[in-house]
């Protein structure tokens, strides 16, 4: 088995499912529980607590998006906050948490002769940056619009509070402050993040420097809920079609030429969800940057209860991330926690479909890795495998053995409890070529300063033995 070698350093069907491919494997893991401000703080710059007394800058649930931002950079995305913190039921215990994502740097280094795994992985929070909005949002909380003590004229910032919305409208209102991120990826200049979430769904475009909205997307009108409430439970039992509560565009990816957003619902709509042929079929929605342009594709699920993310193996093929919600934080053993590919060229688009004939487009799938086979094998019990396996992102290739090796990155969601479910959780799998032959780099812009970092390290050291941009 490949195990040790250096890092090189890179700058940037529903049918019988095969076993997966037997050259994935783990080849580091990690865990970030702090930063510079303290430990389970962020770099928000936050203070104070939030209604449910959760201190306004916790770090936690950073696994639920994780993006690749070229060299050791990475972009991790909490959800809508910590609100497993019984207080309010009339909102879902939810509170005034300010959306954010956070800057890690991943530093990945050969281990020690006779490591369990070929490589370390140590995580370090660099930066977070909080989400606005430059025009007004809806609050719907007793105090009003403008209640966020942080806001300002010109800035107003989306929480995850779950009565933040205009009743009068449907749920893809972008004046909602309301947003429950669950996926994020880099614009190819990597001066924007694209960020998918659950209320909506929406899909936004963000300033990354800043955290300000630049664009809103508009999605496919069969996604969206007519009758809201901060009650998931009643806005479920409210609507007969449209996303489910709490289970909306959990995924999204970006195609390697950065000009196609792809995300993935994570349950069925409601209106699939009550017919029989398509009640494990999941939606695909891609959207054209430039254009706003939609297309749908059907998604069958085979072995878990949902889908957490997707990332683009490049302009047609894609890695679905689909499980259960087994394991640690869930007091029980993690089951399905896989990565199938899947290629949606010459797919049907089935925005306008519905039963059968929606059902018989939906894309095959081939296994590509098993998540608690490989942990398992690694010496990781099921019952300490995090049950909410969800961000997946493609990193910089390594050196093993003499061979370069692609990278995938696997987050967690803690729900922002470390206590039960454990810290925020990495882990870092390697395959080759021939295990995804259609892999394509995102074609990031090189940014000046790594160049010269590059020309440094070729000359100073010549360990830098391949290249792709950053």
């Amino acid at each position: 088995m490949r195990r040790e070698g250096f890092l090189c350093l890179t700058l940037g069907l529903v049918a019988a499912v095969p076993a997966a491919r037997a050259d994935v494997m783990l080849i580091a893991d990690g865990t970030l529980t702090g930063s510079a401000a303290g430990p389970n703080a962020d770099l928000s710059g936050l203070t104070g607590s939030l209604e449910n007394g959760a201190a306004a800058n916790l770090l936690g649930g950073l696994g639920s998006g994780i993006a690749y931002a070229g060299g050791d950079t990475f972009l991790a995305l909490p959800d809508r906050g910590p609100n497993a913190i019984p207080f309010n039921p009339a909102i879902d215990d939810t509170a005034s948490y300010i959306d954010r994502f956070h800057t890690v740097t991943m530093n990945l280094m050969p281990a020690a002769p006779g490591a369990p795994l070929p490589f370390t992985l140590t995580p370090t929070l660099t930066a977070t940056t909080l989400l606005s909005s430059a025009t007004p949002l809806v609050y719907g909380n007793a105090d009003g619009p403008g209640a966020l003590p942080q806001n300002t004229p010109n800035q107003f910032f989306f929480t995850g509070r779950s009565d933040n919305f205009d009743p009068n409208q449907n749920s893809g209102n972008p004046a909602d402050a309301r947003l429950d991120p669950e996926s994020i990826r880099v614009s190819n200049d990597r001066k924007s993040v694209f960020i998918s979430d659950e209320y909506g769904p929406y899909v936004y475009q963000f300033d990354r420097a800043t955290g300000q909205r630049l664009k809103s997307f508009a999605l496919p009108g069969n996604l969206y809920v007519s009758n809201l409430s901060p009650v998931g439970d009643n806005e479920i039992s409210g609507n007969t079609s449209g996303r489910v509560a709490n289970k909306g565009m959990e995924g999204l990816a970006i195609t390697p030429d950065g000009k196609t957003l792809v995300g993935i619902m994570q349950a069925p709509l409601i209106q699939d969800a009550a017919d029989p042929a398509t009640q494990n079929l999941l939606r695909i929605v891609t959207v054209d940057i430039a254009t706003g342009a939609t297309h749908e594709y059907g998604y069958e699920l085979t072995a878990g209860t949902g889908a957490s993310d997707i990332v683009a193996i490049n302009d047609h093929q894609f890695l679905v991330d689909e499980r259960d919600g087994k394991g640690l934080g869930d007091g029980s053993k993690a089951k399905v926690k896989q990565m199938f590919e899947i290629d949606i060229a010459g797919a049907t688009d089935i925005t306008n479909l519905t039963g059968a004939a929606a059902a018989a487009a939906a894309v095959k799938k081939t296994l590509f890795l098993d998540v608690v086979a490989q942990l398992n094998a690694n010496g990781i019990p099921s019952d300490q495998i995090p049950s909410k396996i969800e961000g997946i992102a493609f990193g910089p290739d390594v050196t093993l053995d003499g061979m370069t090796e692609h990278t995938l990155f696997v987050s967690n969601d803690n729900d922002f409890d470390v206590d039960t479910s454990g810290p925020n959780q990495f882990f870092v799998f390697g395959f080759g070529d021939a295990d995804l032959p259609g892999l394509a780099q995102q074609l990031f812009v090189p940014e000046p300063a790594s160049l010269l970092l590059l020309g440094i390290g070729v000359l100073g050291m010549g360990v830098i033995r391949r290249c792709r941009a950053a």
